[in-house]
């Protein structure tokens, strides 16, 4: 099912539902398939699937990318909203039914107006947010775009699209500038978008007038100044051989200029310097002195974007069957929590599967290898019996 745009009336306020998508019968009427990829071969394909464990077919049917190595790229549309003065929640469930290796399971929430047929990197958007990862490197991405410019978390958010059952991401976006992040339900990360994100330029930063004054001394040794050298000290690191002559037999006007050959230096000592004192005019290492940007303004709406129109998926994905479900874009946290409630009785039902195939696994493993054993046991007792008549006969 999908939905934009309904009120709640209490009193004075309202509490609504942008967009949700539950992908039910004629979903594909709602969604927009990108061919970004499609010149070069590498546009994947979307199904409606449940994937391998699931708790209602009907319900719990999800968006599934099918073909590994694949670009994915599909977007919807609804009505264009800003969240200026409201809280934003953004909310959706995804399973990885295999093992991505490099690829994300992130989501896209941008503007109205873009060319969506033909969405991609390139497609510009507001919020992107959810699981990344290639090899050992995993993490829950969340990028703002800010003026223009799309910013990443500074540290690695925690990542949590570990197994094989499906996992509820949900991100608040308030309008104190303040964001949250949760994982099934469970808060891994809450703070202030100015801290964790370089959405403003520095409060402070170095002078850029500044100069370092001509008599300022940086240098903590000196040479000592009544250090010399002494007489015998030898610097050259070769000398002409005062062994060598001329053999008898150097004919010069055929051989040529004889001359002695260079050989090293056995009095030879190195370069001498002088030895280092503490300088006791050093000042210390300069650095130019700290001043107020003045291209620093506070905004304390960093957290507002005026338009947000479409929602879409742009994933790269080596190992694909990745299952997308229950997406919602609300403020209203209970309306989001009614979508949690679907993942939750998917996610009981999922883990109660699981643990039941992997019984059975055990179970089977366990009486292939008692049958094993009994037969082995078998033999053994016929071959015993055959030993034990071969020695009455004899």
């Amino acid at each position: 099912m999908f939905r934009t745009v309904t009120c709640l009336l209490f009193g004075l306020s309202s509490a609504k539902v942008y967009f949700s998508e539950t992908f039910d019968d004629g979903w594909e009427s709602r969604w927009i398939l990108s061919k970004w990829k499609e010149s070069e071969g590498a546009q994947g394909t979307w199904r409606a699937a449940t994937g391998k464990w699931f708790r209602d077919e009907r319900e719990d049917t999800g968006l599934q990318t099918v073909e590994d190595g694949k670009h994915f790229g599909i977007s919807a549309t609804f009505d264009p909203f800003t969240n200026e003065g409201k809280e934003l929640i953004i909310q959706y469930q995804i399973k990885y039914e295999n093992d991505l290796e490099c690829g994300g399971g992130y989501i896209k929430v941008g503007p109205s107006g873009q060319n969506l047929t033909h969405f991609g990197e390139d497609t510009v958007y507001n919020i992107m947010f959810g699981p990344d990862q290639c090899g050992n490197k995993r993490r829950t991405h969340l990028i703002f775009n800010y003026k223009g410019k799309n910013h990443l978390k500074r540290d690695t958010m925690s990542f949590k699209q570990f197994t094989t059952l499906s996992h509820l991401n949900r991100l608040v976006l308030k309008p104190d500038n303040t964001v949250a992040v949760s994982v099934d339900g469970v808060e891994m990360f809450k703070g202030a978008m100015d801290k964790y994100w370089d959405l403003l330029p520095p409060r402070e930063i170095t002078d850029p007038h500044d100069v370092k004054p001509d008599d300022w001394v940086d240098k903590a040794m000196m040479d000592d100044p009544t250090s010399t050298k002494p007489a015998d000290w030898v610097e050259e690191a070769k000398i002409v051989d005062p062994k060598a002559q001329k053999p008898d037999n150097w004919d010069e006007e055929e051989d040529g200029l004889w001359e002695s050959p260079i050989i090293d230096n056995p009095a030879y000592r190195g370069e001498w310097r002088a030895k280092k004192i503490v300088n006791s005019k050093f000042v210390g290492a300069w650095q130019p002195q700290i001043i107020a940007n003045p291209d620093y303004a506070e905004d304390d709406t960093m957290y507002r974007y005026f338009d947000f129109g479409y929602v879409g998926f742009d994933l790269l994905q080596v190992k694909a069957g990745s299952i997308i479900d229950n997406i919602i874009i609300t403020d209203d946290v209970a309306e989001a929590d009614a979508f949690a409630k679907k993942w939750e009785a998917l996610f009981a039902a999922e883990k109660q599967q699981k643990a039941k195939e992997k019984q059975e696994a055990a179970d089977a493993k366990q009486k292939k290898e008692d049958m094993e054993a009994q037969l082995k046991a078998e033999e053994m007792t016929r071959a015993d019996q055959e030993v034990a008549g071969a020695k009455v006969e004899l």
